[in-house]
């Protein structure tokens, strides 16, 4: 009988030869895996089971909400799952800083016909999210489709072949390629259960993807399982299966409160078994009466310890897939008896070396007898020629000694002439150096006396504000109930803006896109001609909070800013706030306190986050976890990997830059006052907002935030997003008025 993977394995020659395009071998392949995979109960219930799973989807077709729309290139594969199509992220791909290029699955309707089963997806999705580890394929978000009502996973875009593919190329794999294949699927494992305390529950060569690159990625992380499981209640497979006919272990078929880490065990246990013998051990559900035989290329102890791994009670069962891994690595090697047989070997060749090296001794010791009387006379003859060799060279040494002491003499006296004239050329070198030191010690005197007296002409009546002994400002509530955020005096002066030609080789080295570096061109001088307050951290939970009850804001965005899906306190920043959100924040504070407040324009954000440093961060050229919170599974220039926090810090927990502002790299990306422009062509030299042409619909964040790359954290780096979205990686910080040319709208 011809098995599946013959099959493939004629499709893939057919190919080869290009008498099979691409989509047409893709489509055969993924219909002889829906066979094979088909759920027990003959074909009635394949078909049940595949119902509604052909939703309509065609090349060019756009799908997803108006805000995020992905043009569908071709169908990847498709099976009861629904289909996986390569698609280019139309919309938020620049603002959320993945590829253009994803792998969208799209779920057949039925899997979330209730609103409790999309639910389920939803939250499983939302948890594969915070999964970042190198051997499972990132998701990055999932979405809704209003016309076919399906929903879809975003997910990274992989080229290679999963397990099924790779099997019916190559056939039976020997143990170490199982091994050294399986290993990844291992760390991946550990990780989720580490993580999250997550199982896959749906392990079988068709989710274990192997990149061109060689590297191994789990896909389908609890999403498939709990699509199977929803999707059990609509009737369309037995209650409480999980996994795949064939590697689900017999205890699946039960609910389970919380699913244990020994169904992957089982599973895995199945596939090496399957990659050894180019078969599955089981052809139908799993009996104690049926005992498979012994795969080949594995001794007796490396079978007992595969056997306990898809033993029929989960009890005797590896507790995790590392430990069976371990096992048969452990296994590896002879048996008892060949190495009682090995040893008695070794033993008699032992004593036959012995014998050897006695006789070879005692020839040995005759030869040495017979050279030392040699060696006697020879020894007498030499040392009488030494003797003679010595004088002579002895004669030659005293001779060599005389002409070195006259040569060091004479080199002795022309380092003592060089030495003055070094020590004179210092000297006048000190005195210049002193001299300009004098000079930039009076210029930065009278600079500090020049913005002292222009902050302090600037500062507001007295009475209106409050200031601690580090010199933060703080605007009282005319109502007298309370304060407005710290604020931190900026004075006037030039910096250039942008990034000069070697931090963006730096940053391209680092992985960033030349469209995103050509923004921050051409670096250009720009003066801050008025001074200003800026929040020393952006705005907070609890500032926020304080807007809300006094106003009764209720905003449009799809995050909660209460509960934006991580723990979070009264001193974390907010989150899920818009620009348009933002704008009554600081009209609101400006009625409050009767000072202006505002947003910060771009070039103010800019020269404050500096801090008159002119490197890619305000503490240097690189960067680490300890001083920003950003994903530490990435680097930058030099610096090393850290922690990866999974969503906000509370302000002020890092190091302030020199002007004591905090978080200005990472944590959130902050709005600014600037429209969107692809560059700084035509910008403002002066500190004022850039608020012509562009993208109205869109404007600028600055300063990177928790689940980025630490290059998108640099001082000079510009992202953009719709003004009236909010996002989990989103706040702002406000920034005030000194000057007062009028006074505020209420």
């Amino acid at each position: 009988m011809q098995t599946a993977r013959d099959k493939i394995r004629e499709l893939r020659a057919l190919h080869e030869d290009g008498l099979l395009s691409q989509q047409e071998f893709d489509r055969r392949k993924n219909a002889i895996l829906d066979a094979e995979y088909a759920p027990p109960g003959g074909p009635l219930a394949a078909s049940v089971q595949r119902a509604g799973t052909e939703i309509g989807l065609m090349p060019g077709m756009e799908i997803g909400p108006p805000n995020r729309r992905y043009l569908l290139e071709h169908l990847i594969a498709t099976g009861g799952m629904g289909q996986v199509w390569r698609a280019t992220d139309l919309a938020t791909q620049a603002e959320l800083g993945h590829s253009a290029t994803v792998a969208l699955k799209v779920l057949p309707p039925e899997f979330t016909r209730s609103a409790h089963h999309a639910k389920l997806l939803v939250e499983e999705a939302t948890q594969a999210r915070k999964l970042a580890h190198e051997h499972i394929v990132r998701v990055y978000e999932w979405a809704q489709d209003p016309a076919t009502s399906s929903y879809f996973i975003i997910m990274e875009c992989l080229e290679g072949e999963d397990l099924d593919s790779l099997l019916a190329r190559e056939g039976r794999l020997p143990l170490n390629r199982v091994q050294a294949l399986l290993a990844p699927v291992a760390e991946a494992l550990d990780y989720a259960w580490a993580k999250a305390h997550l199982v896959h529950r749906d392990i079988k060569p068709g989710n274990v993807f192997v990149t061109a690159r060689g590297e191994v990625k789990l896909l389908d992380f609890g999403i498939a399982a709990r699509a199977r499981s929803g999707n059990s209640m609509l009737g369309l497979e037995a209650p409480g299966d999980s996994g795949t006919a064939g590697y689900r272990a017999p205890e699946a078929g039960v609910h389970q409160r919380s699913p244990s880490r020994t169904l992957d065990v089982y599973a895995v246990a199945v596939m090496i078994y399957q990659m050894l013998e180019g078969r599955v051990p089981f052809d139908g559900p799993r009996t104690a009466q049926h005992e498979p035989d012994r795969p080949r290329g594995i001794n007796e102890r490396q079978w007992a310890a595969l056997r306990r791994g898809f033993a029929i009670d989960a009890k005797e069962r590896q507790a995790s897939v590392h430990e069976l891994l371990a096992d048969l690595d452990r296994a590896t090697g002879p048996t008892d008896q060949e190495i009682a047989a090995q040893r008695a070997t070794e033993r008699a060749q032992e004593e036959e070396r012995q014998r050897v090296l006695a006789a070879k001794r005692r020839a040995e010791a005759e030869a040495l007898a017979a050279a030392q009387a040699l060696a006697d006379k020879q020894r007498k003859e030499q040392e009488a020629k030494a003797r003679a060799a010595e004088e002579a060279a002895r004669q030659a040494r005293k001779e060599e000694l005389r002409r070195q002491l006259l040569e060091r003499r004479a080199v002795e006296t022309e380092k003592a002439r060089k030495a003055q004239e070094e020590a004179q050329r210092k000297a006048a070198q000190a005195r210049a150096a002193a001299a300009y030191l004098a000079e930039q010690k009076r210029a930065r005197a009278e600079m500090a006396a020049r913005t002292a007296a222009e902050v302090q002409a600037q500062m507001p009546t007295p009475g209106s504000a409050t200031a601690d002994a580090d010199g933060v400002l703080r605007d009282r509530f005319i109502d007298g109930t309370g304060t407005g955020p710290d604020l931190v005096l900026i004075p006037t002066g030039r910096f250039q803006m942008g990034s000069p030609q070697h931090e963006r080789k730096r940053a391209m080295d680092a992985g960033a896109q030349s469209a995103w570096l050509e923004r921050e061109t051409p670096q250009h001088w720009v003066g801050i001609e008025e001074s200003f307050a800026l929040g020393r951290t952006p705005v907070t939970v609890a500032q926020w909070r304080a807007f809300v009850r006094d106003t009764g804001w209720q905003g449009a965005s799809d995050v909660d800013w209460d509960a934006p899906g991580f723990v979070q306190t009264d001193e974390h920043p907010v989150v899920g706030v818009t620009w348009m959100d933002a704008q009554q924040y600081v009209r609101w504070l400006s009625m409050k306190t009767g000072q202006v407040y505002r947003l910060p324009s771009e070039a103010e954000w800019e020269y404050a986050c500096r801090a008159g440093t002119k490197t890619a961060f305000s503490f240097g050229d690189d960067i680490n976890t300890d001083l920003a919170n950003y994903d530490g599974n990435y680097t930058y220039h030099t610096s090393p990997r850290g922690v990866f926090r999974g969503g906000t810090t509370p302000v002020a927990m890092f190091p302030p830059n020199p002007w004591g502002l905090y978080d200005m790299h990472g944590n959130v990306w902050e709005w600014v006052q600037d429209v969107v422009h692809d560059n700084y062509v035509g910008a403002p030299l002066t500190g004022r907002a850039w608020e012509e042409g562009g993208d109205q619909a869109r404007r600028v964040l600055r300063g990177g935030s928790w689940l980025y790359n630490p290059r998108y954290l640099r001082s000079a780096l510009r992202n953009g997003y719709s003004a009236v979205l909010g996002n989990d990686i989103v706040g702002f910080r406000v920034a005030r008025q000194l000057k007062q040319e009028k006074e505020p709208a209420a």
